[in-house]
């Protein structure tokens, strides 16, 4: 039996540009099941702060501070967390590659050893949970945080949350996919492998790839996560606030901020690649 390798080859790669574009269209309604989720959750606790929309409802408004500052403060949380995210992905890539040129040659004809292979999954295993480590404490403790500032502020936080979660996924998801079909393109339709153009692709697709399968779909956890564990940290903000006093909720608050700081300083500066790394890199390879 004569198999066209060639052909095999370019129909796989062909559809896999499909599958680009069906996850792009499938990963916003995923996110679009949480965004409907957050929304009854952030009006149930609406309606028990507001008791029913019959007290303090000039509160849900742009002209109350608070509430104002909560939405700012819920649209910057998810910039922080596709960009922690993203960098995460991309320092286990660079590790996992840094180790591959220094400990395994592949222009010979010698295939890697078995310990050699283990170590890089471990690599590709190891940053992404020390990122997801390093991102989802953040996002708990920051919770935690901005319930006992103040609830209307919590509110605004939510909303915002869950309206630049959405449109942040759309966005990463189509742009990503975008970025590896301009590959795709290059491969299948222009037969332009190896070329300038090609390489100029396959940087796009290192930003592509965490943005559709990394820091788009890692949204969906953060939205239903902080508005349900919201409505419990709302609650028991509230019932503190009234039993030991404001002072204490925002003692509490300003201890729980410093911790999601903490984290957040580490989802970046302990994840990153240092200039002197690249240089050492561009050294050996010269």
């Amino acid at each position: 039996m004569n198999v066209d390798f060639e052909r095999a080859k370019y129909l796989l790669e062909a559809n896999d540009g499909a599958g680009n574009t069906f996850k792009a269209t499938a990963k916003p309604v995923l996110i679009g099941t949480a965004v409907v989720g957050a929304t009854t959750m952030i009006f149930s606790i609406i309606m028990a702060l507001t008791n029913g929309l019959t007290e303090n409802v000039n509160k849900l408004s742009l002209l109350h501070a608070p509430f104002f500052l909560g939405l700012i403060t819920g649209g910057a949380i998810i910039y922080w967390f596709t960009g922690a995210s993203t960098q995460a992905v991309t320092t286990g890539a660079y590790r996992a590659v840094e180790f591959i040129k220094a400990n395994i040659r592949l222009e010979g004809v010698e295939k890697a050893s078995v310990a050699d292979s283990k170590k890089v999954v471990e690599i590709c295993t190891k940053y992404p949970q020390k990122g997801m480590f390093n991102i989802f404490l953040p996002v708990f403790f920051a919770t935690l945080a901005f319930a006992f500032v103040e609830p209307f502020y919590f509110i605004g936080y939510l909303i915002s949350i869950a309206v630049f979660g959405l449109y942040q996924a759309i966005f990463m998801a189509n742009a990503g996919a975008a970025w590896d079909n301009a590959k795709k393109i290059v491969e299948v339709e222009l037969k332009q492998k190896g070329t300038p153009l090609h390489d100029a692709t396959v940087v796009g697709d290192t930003v592509g790839d965490p943005f559709k399968d990394t820091s788009s779909v890692a949204l969906n956890p953060v939205i239903k996560f902080t508005t349900l564990f919201g409505l419990l940290a709302v609650e028991l903000a509230v019932k503190l606030t009234s039993e030991a006093g404001g002072n204490f909720s925002h003692v509490l608050a300003a201890a729980f901020f410093v911790v999601s700081y903490i984290f957040v300083y580490r989802s970046f500066y302990s994840m990153r690649i240092v200039k002197e790394e690249r240089a050492t890199q561009r050294a050996a390879a010269d």
